[in-house]
């Protein structure tokens, strides 16, 4: 079981995980790899994984975009997903799971979300129309397929009048 954490439009996430002494030691176990889009991490089952999300869960909610869990190489799943496969066990993972996204990236920035169709591969969308140098199978749970296209975070500027309610 793998993590990738996909870290926010210029935040440098190895550096800024590695630059703190609480995530340092909640990490020091792992190895985290610096990937274009974030961070790696090689975790051994499903349960440890969502054990170290939580653990990091305060830089997760400040650096990161969206935690993905690796299900095989090549497909990824959403927290919300890894949550029921584990602890409601509402969910079985297995071939031809019907909820599903692409996540294409250029220079390590998401780029598009696009929901897929069940019983389509990745290969049938094509992301070199967009300029995508890497795209991702994500599953998902229904609600999160039923969002649609990914809208751009962005943090309130201080002044702003986000900023001041």
């Amino acid at each position: 079981m793998n993590i990738l954490l996909i870290q926010r439009d210029g935040v440098d996430l190895h550096n800024r995980l590695f630059s703190s002494e609480t995530s340092r030691m909640a990490l020091r176990f792992y190895h985290p790899k610096k990937t274009s889009c974030g961070v790696y991490i090689s975790c051994s089952t499903l349960g440890s994984a969502l054990s170290l999300v939580k653990e990091l869960r305060w830089y997760i909610r400040r650096y990161v975009r969206e935690p993905l869990f690796e299900w095989e190489t090549g497909i990824f799943f959403t927290h919300p997903l890894a949550q029921d496969v584990y602890y409601e066990r509402t969910a079985v993972l297995g071939p031809g799971w019907k909820f599903r996204k692409l996540y294409s990236f250029k220079n390590g920035k998401i780029i598009s979300s696009v929901p897929m169709t069940p019983e389509s591969a990745p290969e049938e969308y094509h992301q070199e129309y967009i300029g995508a140098d890497r795209s991702l199978e994500i599953w998902c749970t229904e609600d999160d397929v039923e969002e649609g296209e990914l809208v751009e975070e962005t943090a309130p500027q201080p002044g702003s009048a986000e900023s001041d309610e």
